[in-house]
């Protein structure tokens, strides 16, 4: 009587594993020596279905069918499974997990903003608690206090200012600057009030438009805007520059 007695020089195997219930493959090391019911057993871990519900099937390494693995008392070195070779497991229960992968699926919590007030354990209750930020009613008093007196401020100086007066202009951090008054008052591109101005040198912005929206009037460069409190009336006739000299 001949016996066939295959060798195996590595006792353990790398396969790649996927699953009905899963969108991702992973890898897992076996012994060839354990059986088709451990290995299911093990696998509860990795895909989290019973054994009881697992169908397992084998494909080569180029994912080609190969067979089914359902002879749970057969060891795992029994069947042509090689390093990188496949095993699919089934879901007989019908699971899919899947669907908790696709948040659209998911079921959206909503709570409305009267009910979200009510509640002691959000972070609007805990920031209320500790009075931070905007749930800090004094603080928040003062500060449209504060910026109600700005706009105050802002309003009178720019009621002393009138177009076509002549002007210095003295920004923090910036050099002075002579011009003309081209325009007072409010603006669309940031709030409060602005003096819109021709400076006598090319040391402005634009030409009086600003996103778009015209103010005044001049050569580009020349223009610019900055807050009444930095404008200071006078007569501050306009230098030469010995445009004229040859």
């Amino acid at each position: 009587m001949n016996n066939e007695v295959t060798v195996v020089t590595c006792p353990f195997v790398d396969v790649r594993l996927t699953s009905t219930i899963s969108t991702f493959e992973v890898k897992r090391r076996f012994n060839r020596g354990i059986t088709i019911a451990d290995l299911k057993g093990k696998l509860e871990m990795v895909v989290g279905t019973s054994p009881s519900s697992m169908d397992l099937e084998l494909f080569s390494v180029s994912d080609k069918f190969m067979q089914k693995m359902d002879d749970n008392e057969a060891l795992l070195g029994s069947y042509p499974v090689d390093d990188e070779c496949r095993i699919h497991v089934s879901d007989k229960s019908g699971g899919q997990m899947d669907n908790f992968a696709d948040v659209s699926q998911v079921e959206k919590f909503a709570l409305s903003d009267d009910a979200y007030s009510k509640r002691s354990d959000s972070a609007r209750s805990f920031m209320k608690s500790l009075r931070v930020g905007q749930y800090n009613e004094e603080e928040m008093a003062k500060k449209k206090a504060e910026l109600s007196a700005r706009r105050e401020e802002e309003k009178a100086a720019a009621d002393a200012i009138s177009v076509g007066n002549r002007c210095k202009v003295q920004v923090p951090g910036q050099p002075t600057k002579l011009g003309t008054v081209m325009y007072v008052g409010t603006a669309d591109f940031k709030q409060g009030y602005w003096v819109g101005l021709k400076y006598d040198e090319p040391m402005g912005k634009h030409n009086g438009t600003v996103d778009g929206k015209q103010y005044f009037e001049c050569e580009d460069k020349y223009g610019g805007f900055v807050k009444p409190q930095n404008v200071l009336v006078g007569d501050f006739p306009e230098e030469d520059y010995g445009l004229d000299e040859m």
